[in-house]
């Protein structure tokens, strides 16, 4: 299907690298105005330096998005500039490895406050408008982690699992309100994920790992879709089902594989 991103304002969380990065690319490539939001300004700035190349209105704006404070002062100067948001791709997440008996609270927590607070705080700042618009799409990045509890990464999982189960209730409240919400859920991808410590004994990738750009297409994919998730790639959906189904084969299997 062909959507008209044309002159549409596209704000990406988590978009000074990887997933975030390559869809900030995807959707200038198709006109769209963009707003960079992430934590380091200098990252931003060369990817919006990257941008100039296409006939686009970029907006860098320096955000954690853990921070409601940030969010808010964020939201003000992005809709001081354009008045609306068409598409919210929140994307900033991150994950550290380790079990839960060995992580501390502080590590824990903190994953919680990006991965999942950080949807809400962007979310609620930019859905009244949204909705008085009766026009516009938030694609929340997930993992198949939203949908299986892994060994060592159980933190995480709890967090995607959360984006997950908080964007299903929400797309029943935005029924016949013209506004849209997409889970993007992708297997492993060769992004900077596993630059975290905690990953250093880790094997990086393994050779299912998917582009950056092959989830930033699926981002865009989502921006028009009427479906609750997109699972990345799509033959992963009977892996899901399958667990689903068939939790007492599939749990000890998973157990067994992820374990170090």
């Amino acid at each position: 299907m062909f959507v008209d991103f044309k002159n549409k304002v596209v704000l990406i969380t988590g978009a000074s690298s990887g997933i975030g990065k390559d869809a900030a690319t995807e959707f200038a490539k198709k006109g769209a105005n963009i707003v960079l939001v992430a934590r380091t300004k200098d990252k931003l700035e060369q990817v919006a330096s990257e941008l100039e190349k296409f006939p686009v209105t970029i907006l860098v704006c320096q955000c954690d998005v853990s921070k409601k404070d940030q969010v808010s002062q964020m939201s003000k100067k992005v809709l001081d500039k354009f008045g609306h948001v068409d598409i919210l791709v929140n994307n900033a997440g991150f994950a550290i490895y380790g079990s839960v008996s060995d992580l501390s609270i502080d590590d824990i927590e903190s994953q919680m406050e990006t991965n999942y607070f950080g949807m809400i705080y962007c979310i609620k700042n930019f859905l009244p408008v949204m909705l008085s618009r009766r026009s516009g799409h938030i694609v929340n990045v997930a993992s198949v982690a939203a949908s299986f509890g892994l060994p060592g990464i159980a933190s995480y999982c709890a967090s995607k699992f959360a984006m997950l189960g908080f964007s299903e209730g929400l797309k029943h409240e935005l029924k016949n309100t013209g506004v849209g919400i997409t889970v993007v859920s992708p297997i492993m991808v060769k992004t900077n994920f596993f630059d975290h410590a905690s990953f250093a004994k880790m094997p990086k990738y393994s050779p299912m790992s998917l582009s950056p750009k092959t989830v930033a297409q699926a981002v865009l994919r989502a921006s028009d879709s009427t479906r609750l998730e997109i699972i990345v790639p799509s033959v992963v959906r009977g892996a899901v089902w399958m667990k689903n189904t068939f939790p007492y084969l599939i749990n000890p299997v998973l157990g067994m594989s992820f374990k170090k």
